[in-house]
């Protein structure tokens, strides 16, 4: 165990996981000033490659989608009670019959392993020793058997799937047989997504070998080292190793297999329901017309998503439906991301509706940092905000947490405001 594990250990132990302990003095020298999710962004802006970065982080065409999935929570103001006993908050939660100790997640993402040295490895191993589900992204470069068995229960998996029975039949066994308990299909990319800053970054899927591509990673030599030359040596190249045909992560000529996606529907849905003994979870779901179908069709939940604001520009954020969503689902359980940077974004989510919230690129960030190490530092930063929010909103248990204690933030209460007639 590294010095910097070490230190992350003694951190993570200095107290009861209730108490907020940040001080500078148990915190690794690395992550001190990492005071907040939105602090590993731009060290990991500078650690990974450009046409990589700009994948990461970028949305689609204009990026209005991605910037209304955090204007969505500034929108809402929080209203706190007072003089309130909250001494006794606790943040585990119950999620189809398993335990966490927070209300979140790490959401699913390609591109990790890109990012950090064996970064599907770290984002599971982190989320199992901090007792949070890891989502493993079918776009990974890693096996997922191989991730199953570093991550244990608290790892999930997420399909894309072709509208096909066979491809369908066949990855429904392959997790089954790997142990996994969930299995989460995104349902929001029938098509590509026009990715323009893609283009603009120089990123392809797979990567192209080219002058530019080589001189970006050159740019990089902390990541070139630690990351793309430690993975060649030590494990060959890097495939797509999930999702259709096994491909290259960097060649002239391969082609990622993603035929059929426009083809599947909920008949699919319902195969896989058959098929699959687990935990069945779709994600991607924006409008509530959609959840009876889900239920209809035997889904366990829906996390409520417009894929971090990746695929279809100016899809409404998942913050705005999340209240109509989850008033048509009844005791179906209802999840969401994007957008997710605070405590007290996890709390306003909670209050319209959401029972659980996944996380996505600060995670990712977090693990460019810092490896497994800055993950869980993340996770503990997030975890420690929504306990001091908590206290402060005024309530001890998260299903406390109601629409009562928000209100609009341009709103007055008990005032409406007329334009003068002169």
């Amino acid at each position: 165990m590294s010095t910097t594990d070490q230190d992350l250990n003694q951190h993570l132990a200095s107290g009861d996981r209730g108490t907020p302990q940040r001080t500078s003095a148990t915190v690794p020298s690395a992550l001190r000033m990492m005071l907040a999710l939105e602090d590993f962004e731009e060290p990991a802006r500078r650690y990974i490659p450009k046409p990589i970065y700009g994948y990461v982080s970028g949305g689609v065409e204009r990026n209005k989608t991605l910037d209304w999935n955090r204007s969505a929570f500034d929108d809402l103001a929080l209203v706190p009670r007072m003089l309130i006993n909250v001494s006794q908050r606790a943040q585990k939660t119950s999620l189809f019959g398993q335990s966490y100790d927070a209300p979140f997640g790490i959401a699913p993402m390609g591109g990790t392993s890109l990012a950090s040295f064996e970064g599907d490895l770290v984002l599971a191993r982190a989320g199992a020793a901090e007792n949070v589900p890891m989502i493993l992204s079918g776009a990974s470069l890693t096996p997922l058997e191989k991730v199953r068995a570093a991550g244990g229960r608290t790892t999930w998996f997420q399909a894309y799937l072709p509208g096909d029975t066979q491809a369908i039949t066949e990855l429904v066994e392959r997790v089954a047989q790997a142990g996994y308990d969930t299995l989460v299909l995104t349902v929001d990319i029938p098509v590509g997504a026009n990715r323009e800053n893609n283009v603009r970054n120089g990123y392809t899927s797979p990567l192209r070998p080219t002058p530019r591509l080589a001189w970006n990673c050159l740019m990089r030599p902390r990541w070139l080292v630690g990351t793309a030359l430690r993975t060649y040596f030590s494990k060959g190249m890097p495939h797509f190793e999930n999702m259709g045909k096994r491909t290259p992560l960097v060649s002239r000529t391969a082609v990622r297999e993603r035929a059929q996606r426009d083809h599947l529907n909920w008949k699919h849905v319902a195969l896989m329901r058959r098929l699959w003994k687990g935990t069945l979870i779709v994600k991607g779901i924006l409008d509530k017309a959609d959840v009876p179908f889900a239920r209809d069709n035997g889904v366990d939940g829906i996390i409520v998503s417009n894929h971090g604001g990746r695929q279809l520009d100016s899809a409404t954020a998942p913050l705005r439906v999340l209240p109509g969503i989850a008033a048509a689902a009844g005791d179906m359980t209802i999840m969401m991301d994007s957008g997710i940077r605070r405590g007290t974004d996890v709390l306003k989510a909670l209050a319209l509706g959401a029972k659980f919230v996944f996380v996505g690129r600060p995670m990712l960030y977090a693990a460019a940092v810092a490896g497994e190490t800055g993950v869980r530092h993340a996770i503990k930063l997030l975890r420690d905000e929504i306990d001091r929010d908590m206290a402060l909103v005024g309530i001890n248990k998260l299903n406390e947490m109601h629409s009562d204690r928000l209100m609009d933030a341009r709103g007055f209460d008990g005032v409406t405001l007329t334009k003068s007639s002169a």
